[in-house]
């Protein structure tokens, strides 16, 4: 991999866009990347891990903040790097995501990240992804290593393998797992550990099924087993308990056999006593239906002669039925023939006929005469219904007219308040003005004060900077400045020198009065623009001409609006139209009532005409109105009607009692009686009549019934016989069919017990069987998981298989990282791999020691100085790249970062690391060296500077 360009925007401290050569600096192979604290150095390698990955390395990316926050607002944050991977050259521009302004409205929206890859084939850029998930991969693949890897490899982390190399093996294991990708070994701990749980979970779970069964087992025989079924362990244990549950099975099998036995033989007795039960019962029914008939026969023939005189009446009614519809005939004509001449009124029809004539044709001349009546009716009440509108109308538009001057009038009104409102306006935003001018020179003063004051602090602390630096010296730490670690006359500040904190204090100080400034400057510049406005909005004339010409147009207004009703206009044309409207529709009621008094006076003179014509039709009520009079001769049309309907009603009934009373006589001699009165009586109704047939029939089917009976063979012989005695056959049934349930319900149980047994025997044997391999499985489990995870006393180096894997990989960095350290550090120090466990640690495998050739002793690498510290680290680092390089198959990496610091390093150290850094250079690498150590600028001409300021970061060149 070598890089050839960076482009960022927006991104990390650069608030613009900053551009960086690489060619340029890999020219020179060694170039450093410089800048004070904060400045953004280490962000110009997050732009390259950015673009390659769309990730930054460390705690960084768990910030989620990668765009600048002093860009312009709307400002894509983006990233573009042209580098080239495996020989090829591509530009890859990625843009994180970021909440950029709504397009539409207020607030932010959240742009999601893009990415667009691009390779150089014969001179021109071809697209190839702008997919994340698709550039990701072929980035990988290209570089073969992950960020994790990529960030070990070409960018040597600040402060990070100083605290590798003083961490623990746990925390050693996990960084190393990351890197080497053997994940696949933990996978495997992790494996069996689930599987020894699972494994545990069935066997207890089988454990607790084979106690379950002997529980019920148990409860079935209502004893306990012989031993406590929980603490079941051992095999030997299975076979006693089958042979117990198979003991109690076959006991209970031999008791349900005498069981069956006992029952058969109950079950004889009970038969034989049944039978003898049946029999005496239906002796006893025999014998007492006889003694019933013959008691029966004689109560049947004591009531003979009443059954006689029963049949005597009965043939009378039968006969008499024939006369009775006659007789109701006939009491019905006489009743109507009554009721008719009850009704009659007059006698003389013919007087009749000519009333009602007379009645009719007066009541029709009537009706012809009321639709006139209704019409005139009508009429009056519309004429009076548009007066009443016309009245209104005419008060309608004399308001309309006045809310059309009154429109005009509050409109002039408005404007003239408008004015008023604004000459006031005038005259406070000038009072405010002056205010504004005043405090913003003030806040002048303020901030050159404020920034003379910072500028005296800043040059009295660069007077005290040596007594500063001396002050944060510990002993037997070497100096930032000269590396030494002996101080023998350390700078003192003075009384009065200002620190670090006083510096920022006064610089914040200068930001705020800035600040200030800026907003009084702000607020003056609006107030001179709202006073244009005001001015503008005044017009020419003073308050008090303004005043009297409101004051004249309010009296105008309120005179106007008391004639329009206190109900103002919406506007002008609204109101135009409504005295349109109301002075048409006025013209409109005045044409409507001139008809309607036309047609009124012609129906009256109408009317009045027929009602003269009509009145030799009245009773001489000349007034009467047409209803009254109509009334009256349909009253009289209904009394003739009615009378005539009477006359005939009476004929009519005359005529049919006649007829009745002759058919009578007929239908009482027919019937063979000698009056109607002795037919009469002779009658019953039909209820009486049906109940002596019911009594003569049952009387005949008895006593035909008990005859049978009676003559029945062998009666005399059952009449002669003593009757049973039932009550002790009963008895001894009942006694033979308890003794028959209670053997049922032995054998019933016994089989019941025998048959669960055997199903539970069966059960237990299958749960046994379920259980043995889970155990045998669980045991081997159980020793292999201790095992793997360096838990079991087979394991002497109580080591994980996950760290024994890595603890080989260890190794290699170790050996790989002990050929710069010697070159480094004059051969006095190495790294050592122990697989014993450190102080405090539970397991080993992964713990590291450095060697002190001077004193050939090994020691633990927080004993270090910090300069030993470093050398040390940077050592292990530039190892851990070489066996990851080699790891991923030797890609090339032709552009390296060294992100450590520096000044902890004497001037022998110095010279060499920096001889190891050089030699980093072979085969045309390009190393770049992040340190803002001044010595460092000395010593590497090329360089990249990278400069901060309030307004964002940005780099140049130098060199």
């Amino acid at each position: 991999m070598r890089l050839h360009s960076l482009e960022a925007t927006a991104f990390g401290p650069f608030a613009d866009t900053v551009h960086i050569d690489f060619d340029r600096l890999s020219a020179a192979g060694l170039f450093l990347l410089s800048g004070p604290t904060g400045a953004g150095k280490t962000s110009v390698l997050d732009a390259v891990c950015f673009a390659l990955y769309g990730d930054v390395p460390g705690d960084r990316s768990s910030a989620k903040r990668l765009r600048c926050d002093g860009a312009a607002p709307g400002v894509a944050p983006q990233v573009e790097l042209e580098a080239t991977l495996g020989g090829r050259r591509f530009r890859i521009v990625r843009s994180p995501a970021w909440d950029r302004p709504k397009k539409r409205g207020t607030g932010t929206t959240t742009q999601q990240a893009s990415v667009t890859l691009s390779e150089l084939v014969d001179g021109a850029w071809v697209p190839l992804s702008s997919r994340l998930d698709e550039t990701g991969h072929l980035v990988s693949e290209l570089l073969g290593m992950n960020l994790a890897q990529f960030t070990q490899v070409a960018m040597l982390p600040q402060g990070r393998f100083q605290a590798f190399l003083r961490a623990k093996s746990e925390e050693r294991h996990e960084l190393l797992q990351r890197l080497f990708r053997t994940g696949r070994f933990a996978d495997v701990e992790r494996w069996l550990r689930d599987r020894r749980l699972d494994l545990r979970r069935r066997s207890e779970s089988a454990h607790q099924g084979v106690a379950d069964l002997a529980s019920r087992v148990s409860e079935v025989v209502g004893a306990p087993p012989p031993w406590d079924v929980r603490d079941l362990t051992e095999p030997a244990g299975d076979g006693s308990l089958l042979s117990w549950a198979g003991e109690l099975t076959d006991a209970a099998s031999s008791s349900a056999a005498t069981a069956a036995t006992e029952a058969t033989a109950a079950g004889s007795v009970e038969a034989d006593a049944r039978h003898a039960l049946e029999a005496g019962r239906a002796l006893a029914e025999r014998r007492a239906r006889l003694d019933a008939a013959a008691e029966e026969h004689r109560r049947l023939l004591a009531e003979a002669d009443a059954v006689e005189q029963d049949r005597a009446v009965l043939e009378a009614a039968r006969r008499a039925a024939g006369v009775a519809p006659v007789l109701r005939l006939v009491d019905q004509a006489r009743s109507a023939r009554d009721t008719a001449a009850r009704a009659v009124t007059h006698d003389d029809r013919d007087a009749l006929v000519t009333e009602l004539d007379t009645a009719v044709g007066a009541a029709a001349r009537v009706e012809a005469l009321r639709p006139r009546a209704t019409r005139l009716a009508t009429l009056r009440a519309e004429a009076g219904r548009l007066a009443t509108r016309s009245a209104e109308l005419e008060r309608l538009t004399s308001a309309a007219r006045a809310r059309c001057e009154a429109v005009e009038v509050q409109a002039a009104l408005d404007t003239v308040a408008e004015r008023i409102a604004a000459h006031a306006t005038v005259a406070r935003l000038r009072s405010d003005l002056a205010a504004a001018r005043e405090a913003w020179h003030e806040s002048r003063e303020v901030t050159l004060a404020a920034r003379e004051h910072a500028v005296d602090v800043r040059r009295a602390r660069l007077d005290s900077m040596a007594a500063e630096l001396a002050g944060a010296l510990a002993v037997g730490a070497c100096c930032p400045v000269c590396g030494s670690d002996d101080h023998p006359a350390k700078a003192v500040a003075g009384p009065d020198a200002p620190d670090e904190h006083a510096e920022k204090a006064a610089q914040r100080a200068v930001d705020d009065a800035a600040t200030l400034e800026h907003l009084q400057d702000g607020k003056v510049r609006d107030l001179v623009i709202r006073l244009e406005h005001a001015v503008d909005a005044a017009g020419p004339g003073d308050t008090a001409a303004l005043e009297a010409e409101r004051a004249e147009l309010a009296r105008s207004l309120e005179r106007l609006l008391a004639s329009a009703g206190g109900r103002p206009a919406p506007d002008a044309a609204t109101a135009s139209r409504a005295v349109e409207e109301l002075v048409a529709e006025y013209a409109s009621v005045e044409a409507t009532s001139r008809s309607l008094a036309d047609e009124t006076e012609h129906l009256a003179d109408e009317l009045e005409e027929a009602l003269a014509d009509a009145a030799e039709y009245t009773t001489g009520d000349a007034t009467a109105d047409l209803g009254r009079l109509l009334r009256r001769h349909r009253t009289a049309e209904r009394e003739c009607r009615a009378a005539l309907e009477a006359l005939d009603r009476l004929a009519e009934a005359e005529r049919v009692l006649t007829e009745t009373e002759a058919a009578l006589a007929e239908a009482v001699a027919a019937a063979g009686f000698a009056t109607a009165a002795d037919a009469s009586a002779a009658l019953r109704d039909a209820a009486a009549c049906t109940r002596l047939e019911l009594r003569l029939a049952r009387h005949e089917q008895r006593l035909a019934a008990v005859t049978e009976v009676l003559r029945a063979p062998g009666s005399e012989e059952l009449a002669a016989t003593a009757p049973p005695d039932v009550d002790a056959l009963v008895a001894a049934h009942r006694a033979a069919l308890a003794a028959l349930h209670d053997a049922r319900a032995t054998e019933d149980r016994w089989t019941t017990r025998a048959g669960r047994l055997a199903s539970l025997r069966a059960s237990l044997a299958e749960a046994l069987d379920d259980w043995a391999p889970l155990r045998a499985e669980l045991e081997l489990a159980t020793r292999l998981c201790a095992f793997v995870e360096g838990k079991s006393a087979d394991n002497r180096l109580q080591m994980r298989l996950s760290a024994y894997v890595l603890a080989y990989r260890l190794s290699q960095v170790v050996a790989a990282a002990n050929e710069r350290l010697a070159r480094m550090s004059d051969s006095r120090y190495s790294l050592e791999h122990t697989g014993r466990r450190g102080a405090g640690e539970t397991r080993g495998g992964l713990s590291l020691q450095v060697r002190d050739d001077w004193s050939g002793e090994a020691r633990d690498p927080a004993t270090l100085s910090g300069g030993e510290t470093f050398v040390v680290s940077l050592a292990l680092a530039l190892g851990l790249a070489d066996v990851i390089t080699n790891e991923v198959g030797g890609a090339a990496l032709d552009t390296l970062f060294v992100d450590e610091g520096f000044g902890s390093l004497d001037a022998d150290t110095l010279d060499d690391v920096m001889d190891t850094l050089d030699s980093l250079r072979d085969g045309g690498r390009v190393v770049g060296v992040v340190s803002h150590v001044a010595e460092m600028r000395d010593r590497i001409p090329t360089q990249l500077l990278v400069a901060k300021s309030r307004h964002g970061s940005t780099v140049s060149l130098t060199g």
